[in-house]
């Protein structure tokens, strides 16, 4: 042991020097600085659940683990529609849901932008339009980015986010 410690001294450190920063590298602050000079504030989105299965509600929770950290990048869900920028719907439509879903939409304040995510939300899915089912989330309120997929990856829900948000204003 005693060998291999005197041959690593008498060698030295060979590694190569770590590289030097890169500013184009810190999209979390130029992120954070364009969805405020867009809002003003922190994006905050409402989520509605409109009869999904719960598959991309789980893609969606995954947003606010520390590999994505949304709240980190200045994106925050919210409780209450009054308080929302943008809302985040799943699933198609279900008659039971059809009016709370219009009711968030009226409550949420202009300017609002809506997501549909999965591919019920963007086209009914595998359930369409049906005695129980009103299919698509543009049948119900307007949609401004679908978001396909079943599940949508986070990655692929946060590009709809920031589309969104990018329709808005030049982000």
């Amino acid at each position: 042991m005693l060998k291999t410690l005197r041959k690593i001294g008498s060698i030295g450190i060979i590694s190569e020097p770590p590289p030097a920063p890169d500013p184009l590298l810190r999209v979390r602050e130029r992120l954070d600085e364009k969805i405020r000079a867009v809002l003003g504030r922190a994006l905050c989105i409402r989520h509605v659940d409109a009869g999904s299965c719960n598959g991309c509600e789980l893609e969606i929770q995954a947003l606010n683990n520390p590999l994505y950290n949304m709240e980190g990048l200045g994106i925050r869900f919210v409780a209450s529609p009054r308080h929302a920028d943008l809302l985040l719907v799943t699933g198609p439509v279900s008659r039971n849901m059809e009016t709370a879903l219009r009711r968030t939409y009226e409550a949420t304040p202009d300017p609002k932008l809506v997501v549909a995510v999965g591919d019920c939300g963007c086209t009914g899915g595998i359930f369409g339009e049906s005695y129980a089912t009103r299919g698509p989330v543009s049948n119900v309120i307007p949609v401004d980015v679908a978001v396909p997929g079943c599940p949508p990856s986070p990655t692929r829900i946060l590009q709809g986010i920031l589309t969104a948000i990018s329709s808005r204003g030049k982000l």
